[in-house]
């Protein structure tokens, strides 16, 4: 799944389960009083098991499972016990036992979470109407093409290779940055690892605002747009947590809105940016249920991928459209004895592609999670944007049934492995809604198979397939693409895992790199192979997960090695460089570092470029920085190699 994420690399719940339990020390011994109390029990398990286990350890209805528990870091889960949704469940509890439960659950101490060390307040730096938006949410316009124009971005062909680090932020206790930026008003928003939501002044990152959410927030900020000097109602940020919870702020002081949890299932997530349009708000749902199924006593599998349509004013649901419309039910038992539930999965791990022209808006859709597999995994699908109902589905890669228990690597039993085990073929990307140079519409989608399809926006009729990528559990097209009129960009992942070089060995080599299309017909333009650099640098590798940016006569790519680059687009030549895998002095004072990039995307506004680099998931190369880049001073030195 996505790259996103939880299915591309090994799943979160089995990397914390090994770090808990994994262990080459000798036993402790009654001689070694360090080793004993190495061993002892944590003093947050008993208090987990006598009050939270029944729920969080069974999926129990609305209830997260330990999975999210971790992610929500201590400080959060502490204050969920003591002031917040579980305080009834924790009565009962005294103080240092919850405090006992959230570091037990999250690995870290309340003191850990509570050190933020912020840039600086600042002191002159009002929110500017004249400022208008550059962007109307992750793919810069409705169609999702990730094309930012001179006009508004003030970055192209002629000066993208000027750029240099002008500022940066430190995020507090975090090993990865993945919430794609929004610009507006005179600052940049973006959330973080540990919940939080800032407000940073564009040109200086002083700090105007923060606000603390109940979870990650690892999608995409979307801003209301407005045009400069005509704000006719108050501006608004719209973003989702991990836990599944959508928040609306105003933009210019952070104060909360309206907030709604829109996901009732235990595992129920928002990984990919709402949508935007006329006074909705289309969320995505995606889910980490694929982790659960790791366990074998599990009952697999409940989830159905959907987009909920929310008023953009209220936070009031107006519809919710499923990709699976009917829900699982019993179709058999695992050798461990635990029902078979299907047909389930189909998450949405992207943002709606907006066609008000058409009244439409398109989703990709990743794999079921349980046999049998249905005809709306690994799909496009269009749905009524007043309605909800599902108008057509193009389904590409049939008969794709997968969970994290098929990841023969990382579990010692596979019971609940759907029998048709993969091959996990996500559409991780948004759907592109691409208008050809004769006027047509083209609606385009890029699989983690590796696969490229253009489809009629109207029937979902394919009209052109290319196999651009190898593809695989980590391959292929993984956050996003762009465009540039009629020209594709496709960036291509491939990274090498145990589970494809299983399935392909050396039939397929993989392709990692960047690629350009020709929208109308699917054919290859010009071809650009990631060079291998990585050398034996651990959590390295050459491909392209992050969501590229387009700009004119150029691409923003950021790869797993930690590098930015910027492609030509008309040849595909790297024509400027920056390696991020160094230290930076930060506005707080604080030292960040780069990682590999992942996840959200470049934003281009007024001449600068705003980004994240660190990707300390599922083996990826931790980081911690947010970059702001601007044009070169003449006598600054070139961007190292």
């Amino acid at each position: 799944m996505i790259r996103r994420c939880l299915t591309l690399l090994p799943p979160l719940a089995i990397v914390l389960l090994l770090a808990g339990c994994g262990s080459e020390s000798p036993p402790a011994t009654d001689n070694d009083p360090d080793l004993a109390a190495a061993d002892a029990p944590h003093p947050g398990q008993a208090p987990y098991e006598a009050k939270c286990a029944a729920c969080h350890d069974k999926a129990v209805y609305k209830a997260p499972s330990r999975t999210f528990l971790a992610m929500l870091g201590a400080r959060n889960v502490y204050a969920a016990m003591d002031e917040g949704l579980m305080r009834a469940q924790a009565a009962g509890l005294n103080d240092a036992q919850k405090q006992a439960v959230a570091e037990y659950l999250t690995g870290q101490t309340l003191a850990e979470s509570d050190v933020v060390t912020e840039a600086p307040a600042c002191e002159d730096s009002p929110f500017d109407e004249n400022i208008a938006p550059v962007s109307l949410g992750w793919g810069v316009d409705p169609g999702q093409t990730r094309f930012q124009g001179s006009e508004s971005g003030g970055i192209d062909r002629s000066n993208v290779a000027d750029l240099e680090v002008k500022w940066a932020f430190a995020f507090p206790n975090a090993i990865q940055a993945r919430s794609q930026p929004a610009y507006g008003g005179g600052a940049v928003y973006f959330g973080s690892q540990d919940g939080t939501v800032r407000a940073l002044d564009a040109r200086t990152g002083c700090l105007r605002w923060s606000f603390r959410a109940g979870g990650e927030v690892r999608n995409a900020i979307v801003l209301s747009p407005w045009d400069a000097g005509e704000l006719e109602a108050p501006p608004t940020l719209y973003f989702g947590d991990i836990v599944g919870r959508v928040y609306a702020l105003d933009a210019r002081t952070g104060e909360l809105r309206w907030d709604r949890k829109v996901t009732e299932h235990p595992d129920g997530t928002l990984t990919g940016a709402a949508a935007l349009h006329e006074g909705l708000l289309y969320v995505p749902l995606s889910s980490l249920e694929v982790v659960s199924a790791v366990n074998p006593a599990y009952e697999c599998c409940t989830f159905r991928g959907a987009v909920v349509a929310l008023n953009a004013a209220t936070g009031e649901e107006i519809w919710r459209a499923h990709t699976i419309p009917e829900p699982p039910s019993k179709v058999g038992v695992t050798r461990a004895g635990t029902d078979i539930l299907a047909p389930s999965g189909a998450p949405v791990w992207n943002s709606p592609a907006i066609d008000a022209a058409r009244g439409l808006f398109y989703v990709g859709t990743g794999e079921n999670y349980s046999s049998p597999a249905d005809g709306n995994s690994d799909a496009i699908i269009a749905f009524d944007l007043k309605t909800g109902e599902k108008r057509w589905v193009s389904q590409q890669t049939a008969g794709d049934a997968w969970n994290a228990a098929c990841l023969s690597d990382y579990t010692s039993d596979d019971a609940n492995c759907p029998e048709e085990n993969g091959p996990d073929y996500d559409f991780g990307a948004s759907p592109m809604l691409v208008t050809l140079d004769d006027g047509r519409d083209i609606v385009v989608g890029g699989q983690k198979s590796g696969q490229v399809v253009g489809l009629d926006p109207e029937t979902g009729k394919v009209l052109w397939k290319n196999q651009v990528g190898r593809g695989g559990v980590q391959g292929g097209v993984h956050f996003g693409m762009a465009a540039e009129g009629s020209r594709l960009y496709i960036p291509i992942n491939d990274m090498i895992y145990p589970e494809d070089a299983a399935r392909y060995g050396a039939a397929r080599p993989p392709k990692p790199g960047l690629y350009a299309l020709d929208a109308a017909t699917g054919e290859l333009l010009w071809s650009a192979p990631a060079a291998d650099l990585c050398g034996d640098l651990e959590g390295c590798d050459p491909g392209i997960s992050h969501a590229i940016k387009a700009v004119p006569g150029a691409v923003i790519a950021g790869y797993l090695d930690g590098r930015l680059r910027v492609h030509d687009g008309e040849t595909g030549e790297v024509i400027w460089e920056m390696n991020t895998l160094q230290e930076y002095k930060t506005v707080s004072g604080e030292v960040a570092r780069g990682g590999s990039f992942s996840g959200g995307g470049a934003i281009v506004a007024d001449g600068m470029v705003y980004l994240n680099s660190g990707y300390g998931l599922y083996g990826h190369m931790p980081g911690n920085v947010f970059l702001a880049l601007g044009p070169r001073d003449p006598e600054s030195p070139e961007p190292g190699p």
